[in-house]
């Protein structure tokens, strides 16, 4: 069997769906185990609905408006009137409002699932229909049924015991499956989520437990590059790299590969694929064992918005162990990620990803016991396979606050 992930940008309209279908019939379509992420910014609108759930006075049910029309809209430019399919979009859309309605909860992180998670749904079950009525047979299938996890809302972890039985059991050879992304459920059977952009995770999941021969992520890029086409004027395609490569490269934030995907797939040698739905013709970028990097050239990731915090004790003692057990058991209890590290006897320089929104109380609980200086909505170069060229060209018109250089890494904080 072959997992094919299509992210939201390949089901972003109408013509994308058809582009999905055409593709399917181009490269074959049984034993195919199809991941299809939220539509488009869908992810992003349904976090609108999540904030409004949480803010005094608002309404959240107008939040929802523009996420109902705009996928019922899409069906009415891929199906006719009175389709099946917008019935099931009605009672997808009524279970959330139902949720919103009835379930009063204070924890963010779980409500957050509960209702985010709804973006999946919705697109699996227009794709799904899309394809069938094109004459591609296929089992839409609940992903939540599988994948079971912890209860670390936002960022769960996979029991891997369970969810591997229950995929080998419920999976058979043959058929076109389509599920969900990002998604998992708790023992209670609560919606749970793999962590944004988790959806990558979530075929290197299924890949793993169907020991596939192949994992391919189909994107609007033409594989794997060595920077980000967002950020960088030049970039240039990467034909292979080895598993380790690009989790280091995941590790740093390299946007293309979700962090946690290689490393079920590295365990068991699948083979993951980077590939571009635009043109599928082409090969795109191979990662796999033993692949060295081709082209061997520099390749630049940035983090945007990140913060930098420099600490030093308020007594001018040293910076002992004691100090950074404690500064790492903050960090693990305010859910703040760590890019970059870097001490002296007297110093600490930490850069974080304050995605979870803990900055604020760890700030509080920090100048208890540090002087602190704060740098905020800083960025984070990554250099991999650097050259001096490369450096100065990245500091070139950049206020540098923090660089660390380690083997064949160049990490640069800038403002």
């Amino acid at each position: 069997m072959k997992v094919f992930k299509f992210g939201g940008a390949s089901v972003k309209d109408a013509d994308g769906v058809k582009n999905l279908c055409r593709l399917l019939q181009q490269t074959g379509h049984s034993d195919v185990f199809l991941v299809v992420s939220a539509m488009g910014k869908t992810t992003n609108a349904m976090e609108e609905v999540v904030e409004a759930y949480f803010k005094e006075g608002k309404d959240f049910s107008e939040s929802l408006d523009p996420v109902e029309s705009f996928h019922f809209s899409l069906a009415q430019e891929l199906f006719e009137e009175g389709d099946p399919v917008f019935t099931r979009l009605q009672v997808l859309f009524e279970e959330v409002r139902g949720f919103l309605k009835w379930i009063r909860s204070p924890k963010y992180a779980f409500v957050y699932d509960q209702v985010v998670g709804y973006g999946e749904l919705l697109s699996t079950a227009l794709v799904s229909h899309y394809l069938q009525s094109q004459g591609l047979e296929n089992e839409w299938i609940d992903v939540r049924h599988y994948i079971k996890t912890d209860r670390n809302y936002r960022d769960a972890g996979v029991d891997w015991d369970q969810t591997q039985a229950r995929i080998r059991k419920g999976i058979k050879s043959g058929p076109l499956y389509i599920t969900q992304g990002f998604l998992g459920s708790d023992e209670n059977n609560f919606t749970t989520t793999l962590g944004r952009e988790g959806s990558d995770y979530t075929a290197a999941i299924l890949g793993y437990c169907l020991d596939a021969e192949s994992v391919t992520i189909w994107k609007d890029v033409s594989g794997v590059l060595n920077a980000d086409p967002r950020y960088f004027e030049e970039t240039t395609l990467l034909e292979q790299v080895s598993y380790r490569e690009a989790i280091e490269l995941a590790f740093y934030g390299a946007s293309v590969i979700h962090p946690k995907t290689l490393q079920p797939l590295q365990s068991k040698e699948i083979p993951l694929y980077v590939r571009s739905f635009i043109q599928p013709k082409e090969k795109g970028t191979e990662v796999g064992r033993g692949k060295k990097i081709k082209p061997e050239i520099p390749c630049f990731i940035v983090k945007k918005k990140q913060v930098l915090l420099q600490l030093s004790t308020l007594d001018f003692s040293f910076m002992a162990e004691h100090h950074l057990s404690n500064l790492f058991d903050l960090l693990h209890q305010y859910r703040l990620k760590t890019d970059l590290i870097q001490n002296s006897a007297i110093s600490f320089s930490v850069c974080l990803d304050n995605r979870f929104g803990g900055l604020e109380a760890l700030l509080k609980d920090l100048e208890q016991q540090f002087k602190v200086n704060c740098y905020r909505d800083v960025d984070l170069y990554t250099i991999r396979h650097f050259t001096e060229e490369a450096v100065e060209k990245t500091r070139k018109d950049k206020e540098v606050v923090l660089e660390q250089r380690n083997g064949e890494t160049v990490q640069l904080v800038t403002r």
